[in-house]
């Protein structure tokens, strides 16, 4: 398959989306909670769910109707999941930022001298 770039926004978003689904609460209000939380940024619902639509038709998530809730007014809530290809795009983000990021810092870390 075809590399596919995401921006910062749904990178972000679908980093948060991973780390929600373990917890099975990969939804629009609580990941735009958690991004809020998390970055300081505050981001709208509207944002998180044209993001997520963006995602979903890269192939990074997929979703379904979860069972409706008490707390919603018996209304369901649609759950994300994040896809093997939405997982390793961002392992390969991760490399190439930590890979950056190392040969950055290695001239500012001093060697020890033996």
């Amino acid at each position: 398959m075809k590399r596919t770039y995401l921006g910062e926004f749904e990178e972000v978003v679908l980093l948060t989306a991973a780390v929600l689904a373990l917890q099975d609460q990969a939804y629009g209000v609580a990941i735009t909670h958690e991004i809020n939380e998390q970055t300081g940024r505050a981001v709208r619902l509207n944002q998180i769910h044209t993001a997520l639509q963006r995602l979903e038709e890269k192939g990074m998530v997929s979703s379904h109707m979860g069972d409706p809730t008490a707390e919603r007014g018996g209304r369901r809530k649609r759950l994300f999941t994040v896809t093997a290809y939405g997982q390793r795009t961002l392992q390969e983000i991760q490399t190439v930022r930590t890979t950056l990021w190392d040969r950055l810092l290695a001239p500012l870390i001093p060697t020890l001298s033996v």
